[in-house]
């Protein structure tokens, strides 16, 4: 009990900036899509483009996507090198870089992608100035505590639950991937935590690109469903990190890193969530040696802080044809 009580990490509470409204319609949870979202496209903004899409790279577990019309948030973490989030019982880590850009200086956001509620993963700065009608789609804990601090749209979603979100003719689906944040019994203590997959689609047509975000996750038994669920991932976002807690591993490491592309198979990947805080203890390097090892180098795209990856779909999906 009390290792599980020192596990246990704070609440880092949220909010957000976006200038639009929602519109949202359960639908029946035997089709697994049980949320529905309409975002109006801003009269700022550029038309919907689907031949190319970037990801930059905040920092931690923080990226922004822009792909087909849409832009979207992940894990918003802003504190300041020097800063600290608590894990509860005495427990802290020191952020020991900068984000890349301010809270202030984001773009306007249409969705967060929420993996858990984890002061690292939604700090204490995000929580006071977030606007708090943005919709964020994140694990059923989350979402309860979103809505206790005030939070308009939080979306929860259970493994293998979608949400779709839709914008100027384009198509979001966002499903919820299987987690596990800590070894065997400790992940009972630790917050729940969803992986997320991106599928942008046109109503009615195949899939044009999809976007694997792994979560803080272990290797665990249920993972196997994703490739036979989405046998075709174009990228995939790794939590990496080796993030450490009375020593076990409750991300993944270099060699976790390296079985989770040999399980889900993705075109390419790229690493992010390994360096930010003081108790990430596998470090970048370490899984490029596993990569090469492994001889999966040629899948592997790699962003320093700052740095953004464009993709570019196959051509005869760039419409969803």
């Amino acid at each position: 009990m009390v290792l599980g009580a020192v596990l246990l990490v704070a609440l880092g509470l949220v909010g957000y900036n976006a200038a639009h409204q929602a519109i949202i319609r359960k639908r029946d949870e035997r089709s697994q899509i049980v949320h529905e979202l309409d975002i109006p496209r801003r009269s700022t903004e550029s038309p919907t483009n689907t031949k190319s899409g970037s990801i930059y790279f905040v920092g931690n577990a923080t990226v922004i996507i822009r792909y087909a019309g849409f832009t979207l948030l992940t894990d918003p973490n802003f504190l300041h090198k020097g800063d600290h989030v608590h894990l509860g019982y005495g427990l802290q880590a020191k952020r020991v870089t900068n984000p890349t850009i301010e809270l202030e200086d984001l773009p306007p956001i249409d969705l967060v992608i929420l993996s858990h509620m984890h002061d690292d993963h939604f700090d204490k700065l995000v929580q006071q100035k977030l606007d708090k009608a943005i919709p964020i789609i994140t694990t059923g804990h989350a979402a309860k505590a979103l809505k206790h601090m005030g939070f308009k749209h939080p979306y929860s979603l259970d493994t293998w639950q979608s949400a779709v979100i839709r914008k100027d003719g384009q198509q979001l689906r966002v499903t919820a991937m299987p987690g596990q944040h800590g070894p065997g019994i400790v992940s009972g203590v630790l917050p729940p935590v969803n992986g997320a997959m991106l599928t942008f689609e046109t109503s009615g047509k195949a899939p044009f690109y999809r976007i694997y975000i792994t979560g803080d996750t272990l290797i665990h038994d249920e993972l196997a469903r994703i490739p036979e669920q989405f046998p075709d991932i174009d990228l995939a976002l790794l939590h990496l990190g080796g993030t450490r807690v009375l020593g076990m591993f409750v991300t993944m490491d270099a060699r976790q890193g390296v079985r989770m592309l040999e399980l889900v198979i993705p075109k390419e990947a790229i690493p992010i969530h390994y360096n930010d805080y003081d108790r990430f203890e596998s470090p970048l390097t370490d899984f490029q040696k596993a990569v090469e090892k492994a001889s999966l180098s040629h899948k592997m795209r790699y962003l320093k802080h700052g740095e953004t990856y464009a993709f570019t779909p196959p051509a005869n999906r760039q419409a969803g044809e």
